[in-house]
Parts: C-alpha cells; sequence; structure tokens
C-alpha cells in the first residue's frame, strides 16, 4: 500500500509575533461594538487574563510584511486602545475567514456555568472571574446556582442549546419528569424563549410543580381557563408525539412519491398521452 496523503494544515505550527501596525483589518471596529456590553466583555478578559486565543492572520500577497486580520477584530482594537504595539498571532496558509470562531456558535449559560465552577474549583477567586467577565457578584453568584434544582437530563439536552439563563428559573417551578417534557416541546418546536417556557408552566397541573405554599396563578386568566388551558396543552403534547412518530417514514414516503411522480412526468410520451 501506498503512503496515505497527507492532510494540509490550517496554520503554522508556530505563533508568530507581529506589530498591530503591520496588520490590516478586513472591516474596522463601530462606535456602537465599542459600546456593547460584548466588547466590554472582551476588554475585561483581557485586562484579567490576557489574551486567551490569539487573532488569526494570514499574510497578503504581493505585500512584504503586511498581514490580512481574519479573526479577532475586538480583540485587537482593543490592544490597540491599551497601547500594545505587538500581538501573538495564529498564521493561517490560507485567507479563508468562514471556519474560524467567529462564525461558531457562542458559548452556552451551561458550558458557561460549569467554567466559573471549574475556575472556582482550580483556585480562581470569585472576585477575579466575576471581573473577567464583567459582571458583579451577585450575577456571578446566580451564574453558580443556575442549575441546582434542574434534573441532569434537562442539563444534558440543553447543554449545547442556546437559551437564556432565565429559563431555568421557570423550570425549577417544575417537577424533574415535567422539565424533561417541558425542555422537549422546546426542542420539538425549536423554540427557547423564556416566554415559551413561562406559557408551558402555565399549562402545566398543579400536580407536576414544586410544591411551595402558593397556588399556581397565571394572570388574566381564571381558574377554569387555566384548568382548560392546561388540558388541551396535554391534548396537544400527545398529539405533537404522535406526529413526531410518523414524520420520518410519512416524509420519506413522500420524498418516494415525488420523485417517481416528477420521472413520470418526465416521459413526453406519457405527458402527450394526458394532454
Amino acid at each position: 500500500m501506498g503512503k496515505p496523503p497527507t492532510v494540509p494544515t490550517c496554520f503554522e505550527p508556530n505563533i508568530t509575533s507581529i506589530k498591530i501596525s503591520q496588520i490590516d483589518l478586513l472591516r474596522p471596529v463601530a462606535q456602537k461594538v465599542r459600546r456593547s456590553a460584548k466588547y466590554a466583555r472582551v476588554a475585561s478578559s483581557i485586562a484579567e487574563v490576557g489574551i486567551i486565543e490569539p487573532p488569526a492572520v494570514v499574510r497578503k500577497e504581493g505585500a512584504e510584511d503586511r498581514y490580512l486580520l481574519l479573526d479577532g477584530h475586538l480583540r485587537l482594537d482593543i490592544l490597540v486602545s491599551r497601547g500594545v504595539e505587538t500581538v501573538d498571532c495564529l498564521l493561517a496558509t490560507d485567507d479563508e475567514a468562514v471556519t474560524y470562531n467567529r462564525q461558531l456558535s457562542r458559548l452556552a449559560v451551561v458550558q458557561e456555568h460549569r467554567m466559573i465552577l471549574k475556575a472556582i474549583h482550580n483556585g480562581a477567586s470569585e472576585q477575579r472571574i466575576a471581573r473577567a467577565l464583567n459582571i458583579d457578584m451577585q450575577t456571578l453568584r446566580e451564574k453558580k446556582r443556575m442549575l441546582s434544582g434542574v434534573c441532569p437530563e434537562v442539563v444534558e439536552l440543553l447543554k449545547d442549546r442556546p437559551v437564556a439563563a432565565g429559563l431555568f428559573r421557570v423550570l425549577k417551578r417544575m417537577l424533574p419528569l415535567r422539565q424533561i417534557e417541558a425542555v422537549e416541546l422546546m426542542i420539538a418546536m425549536d423554540r427557547f424563549t423564556i416566554t415559551y417556557a413561562d406559557a408551558l408552566l402555565a399549562a402545566t397541573p398543579q400536580s407536576q410543580l414544586v410544591p411551595d405554599e402558593k397556588p399556581k396563578q397565571v394572570r388574566g386568566l381564571t381558574t377554569e381557563q387555566v384548568a382548560l388551558m392546561e388540558r388541551e396543552s396535554g391534548q396537544l403534547e400527545r398529539e405533537l408525539r404522535v406526529a413526531e412518530r410518523s414524520y420520518g417514514p410519512d416524509h420519506m414516503h413522500l420524498v418516494v412519491a415525488r420523485g417517481y411522480l416528477s420521472k413520470l412526468l418526465g416521459n413526453v410520451r406519457l405527458v402527450r398521452h394526458l394532454a
């Protein structure tokens, strides 16, 4: 057998220190972006722990000692504002910017929660973590407690989903089995908003809620209307599950039928006969 083909790398193996004045931007950083919470968070992180992920650049064709910035515009802009003159960069072998991290999903809240707990476990102080994330201590402690009272199956289902932290506050009011049902409905509908979670909570029978002193109340609805909504919601959930089970086979049958009909209608003799 011959030698297997070598897969080309996307970056040069070593980090390269480059003068910021030699780097050209793909686009300028707008003032609106500089005033955003995201920009402030990145700036706070750089001030506290430095650059975690080096910017990605590529050599400009036909221009000696010039580089094009592919990923890391906010980081570079923040370094310039801090008076930094050089930066360690990942040197790309291609000028393709589509596959770098800026095109990937942002950090999910479950992953952030786990990172905070791991940082604390490794000895980082809560004050330093709060400064790095550009949040106050109260918010940090809420993030630490975010999954307390949420069953592990729900955490696993939502670990990579772009959900708001407030969603878990709603789920905590439900018993574990109802939490799983609610999240499965969110996934089926591809809706992870707090408003939708509140609607599922309103449609949840009192027996499936965490026991507390007060009965469930839904603003603007009477007790009878809430009971009716609970029954209709339960019926809708059952119908949705039936539809889910038959969706795959039904879809396949429709694709096969469509292909067969397209082939038939592509036959000139048959079309002439029908006409």
